[in-house]
């Protein structure tokens, strides 16, 4: 019988989680409220009243948290709302910062 070579798996061997970030949204005094709205619910796939609260929140207290999520899928969100925004000539912003 031929010998038999066992290889043990290395203890420290962890998975690595992909790193979380958060997208932001902040106020401006220029793009309409129902704008936001709508912005927050066909990118980000938000129900109507959580894209709702998310835009008051964002317009009472100058920036809301939006979803969070891995860094490409937000660059890619982020630039997605940039888009639509500024083809409709708003300012509307959105920002990226890593999970706390």
């Amino acid at each position: 019988m031929p010998d038999v070579v066992r290889v043990e798996p290395d203890a420290d061997v962890r998975t690595r989680l992909t790193p979380m970030y958060r997208v932001l949204i902040h106020n401006d005094d220029v793009t309409p409220m129902d704008f936001v709205v709508k912005v927050l619910q066909e990118i980000f796939k938000l129900e109507i009243f959580r894209a709702i609260k998310i835009m008051f929140e964002a317009h009472t207290s100058g920036v809301a948290h939006v979803v969070t999520e891995p860094l490409e899928k937000a660059e890619f969100h982020v630039e997605q709302c940039r888009s639509l925004s500024r083809a409709r000539g708003f300012p509307l912003t959105f920002s990226i910062e890593p999970e706390s």
